[in-house]
């Protein structure tokens, strides 16, 4: 983390215009140990590329990107919080005054709750983020959170779910019933509506009003998605652009993996070496990613710019 913070502040924000957007990216993958069994917190997780629980961890991931270079910036392999998934239990030889207890305590957390352990030991106002994209843990409660208590704008895909409601024009709906009683856009257009809503409201929380885009799904043409935003100031290609910044992490997660060797290259059982393999693996990406933007940004050859 403090490596990221100070590549970012010291040589990629220089770079970067104060009219371009820059946002912090929250996502989770894979960490497969799937021939293991004595691995410390080792637990059953679900796999979203194939839908089958596998043996490993979910390495929660948050970063910083400008559209153009990411960075990562804190992780946590989180565990399963149900005790029965787990195949290993903490170390009983940890001290528990310690670091890594601490940590092995947040990963039999909720990722709700590890989102906001990550977003705490950062500054979003240090490195100049203005919003988080995720498409994971979407729900009512943790984007009112995060914009309470963080100065942060939140764009996310939402969920298709039965049990989360979203006011609009006084009434309550599901994301699917809301689509229903929407106004559409006629023939094959991208972006089929868009509509203003407030999230669901408790007596005692501020009300907070959103914007939920619908667009058509490129890989079923007769199916549709939503995307939500905070601020409800962005047109509707706005919103649709600026979630596209999150693909960055994906393209990270596949050089993390394919190219770096995350968890590959070595044979271990402690919890504490996995982090600290993933960290090697992390500072890796940085440099690599360091050099290749001061490659390609023409602002980085400053005697061009003084003739």
């Amino acid at each position: 983390m403090l490596l990221s913070r100070n590549v970012i502040t010291q040589k990629l924000l220089p770079l970067v215009s104060e009219n371009r957007e820059r946002a912090l990216i929250l996502d989770d993958s894979l960490y497969s140990r799937a021939r293991s069994k004595s691995v410390e917190m080792l637990a059953l997780v679900h796999d979203h590329t194939t839908g089958k629980f596998v043996r490993g961890f979910r390495m929660l991931t948050l970063g910083w990107s400008d559209g153009n270079t990411f960075m990562p910036l804190a992780f946590s392999l989180l565990s399963s919080e149900k005790q029965k998934n787990r195949f290993q239990e903490i170390s009983p030889d940890i001290d528990k005054r310690t670091v890594s207890y601490r940590r092995r305590k947040e990963a039999v957390n909720k990722s709700t709750e590890a989102l906001f352990d990550l977003l705490d030991d950062i500054n979003p106002l240090q490195i100049c983020a203005q919003m988080l994209l995720f498409d994971s843990c979407a729900f009512p409660k943790v984007i009112k959170r995060v914009v309470s208590e963080y100065p942060l704008e939140v764009i996310c895909m939402l969920k298709r779910m039965h049990r989360v409601y979203y006011t609009y024009e006084g009434q309550q709906y599901t994301l699917t019933q809301l689509y229903k009683v929407v106004h559409k856009k006629r023939g094959r257009a991208k972006i089929l509506s868009a509509v203003v809503v407030t999230l669901g409201l408790d007596a005692d929380e501020k009300e907070i009003q959103a914007r939920i885009v619908f667009v058509r799904d490129r890989n079923r043409s007769k199916n549709w998605l939503a995307i939500l935003s905070t601020d409800i100031n962005l047109l509707e290609e706005e919103v649709v652009r600026l979630y596209g910044k999150r693909w960055g992490i994906e393209c990270f997660f596949k050089v993390a993996k394919s190219h770096l060797a995350l968890g590959k290259e070595f044979q271990c059982r402690s919890y504490d070496a996995m982090v600290a393999h993933t960290t090697i693996v992390f500072t890796r990406y940085i440099m690599l990613a360091l050099r290749m933007r001061e490659a390609q940004a023409p602002r980085t050859i400053a005697v061009l710019f003084v003739l």
